[in-house]
């Protein structure tokens, strides 16, 4: 049998360094989804979810 691939927890900080990289807008988000090494749907999450998290 093939061995199956563990899943990836990513940090709160690494969340919000996604996010905030995805909000300025200078890279598409294929290449921020390169860059990190994550999917690009996974990087338009944290752009929405760092668009909507309330500062306390």
């Amino acid at each position: 049998m093939s061995e199956s691939k563990k899943r990836k927890f990513h940090t709160p900080e690494f969340k919000a360094k996604v996010g905030l990289e995805a909000l300025r807008g200078l890279k598409k988000i294929n290449e921020i989804g390169q860059e990190f090494g994550i999917h690009p749907v996974t990087v338009g999450q944290r752009k929405h979810r760092s668009m909507t998290i309330k500062p306390i």
